[in-house]
């Protein structure tokens, strides 16, 4: 019991595993449509960053959105401990979520669409959880790369809110940040479930429909 609530909770400062000063090792380039994973990419795109719940289901969600989307990858952010194993975020003890980094072409996909794909592709009032997913790493988060995004994210959270208040749903507990590190994950977790077809997907969305959409890019 004790261990399951550290997983619920974040280390506190100075609490966290030391980690290491290399990055691991990942993927060179994107299963999918074969782009350089790490880059570099071509000027004019722009990058977002999300965390949904197990980052296997949650990757695929915005690389589902073709046109616009130059690549996405999993990794870990929000936590202290850099460059962290998969099994040490899972450990409750880096305090790192599992996240998307989501490249894009702003002319031609709106921040404002992924951001309603990532308000509807999962349950944002669960916290320290998705669904059958419990712990620290599962929690849902927004990290904006720009002062534009953070504004358009906290704006798109109070709207999710007042759509899913009345179908019985609480508080949203979605963190707003400004984007942290990110941590590429490792190999077999880039695109995995384009590589595993038939793999585990815990995502659960709350079948209401998120109404955003300007069409305004983030910059």
């Amino acid at each position: 019991m004790f261990m399951f609530k550290k997983k619920l909770e974040m280390p506190a400062h100075g609490e966290a595993l030391p980690g290491r000063s290399q990055p691991i090792p990942t993927a060179r380039q994107h299963f999918v449509n074969g782009r350089a994973l790490k880059g570099p990419y071509p000027e004019g795109l722009e990058t977002a960053m999300f965390g949904l719940g197990c980052f296997w289901g949650a990757e695929r969600k915005f690389w589902e959105l073709g046109d616009g989307i130059h690549v996405t990858a999993v990794g870990y952010a929000g936590g202290e401990t850099p460059n962290p194993t998969y099994e040490e975020v899972c450990s409750g003890r880096t305090g790192h979520n599992e996240v998307v980094l989501v490249v894009y072409d702003p002319k031609k996909i709106p921040y404002d669409r992924l951001l309603k794909t990532f308000w509807e592709s999962h349950d944002p009032t669960q916290g320290m959880q998705q669904g059958n997913d419990v712990g620290t790493q599962y929690r849902s988060g927004i990290y904006a790369y720009s002062p534009a995004q953070r504004q358009a994210a906290e704006a798109s959270r109070a709207m999710y809110e007042k759509a899913i208040k009345p179908k019985g749903y609480g508080a949203i507990t979605t963190e707003i940040l400004d984007a942290p590190p990110f941590y590429f994950a490792e190999d077999y977790h880039q695109q995995y479930l384009a590589k595993n077809p038939m793999g585990y997907c815990g995502l659960g969305g709350t079948g209401v429909s998120c109404p955003i959409g300007t069409g305004v890019a983030a910059h």
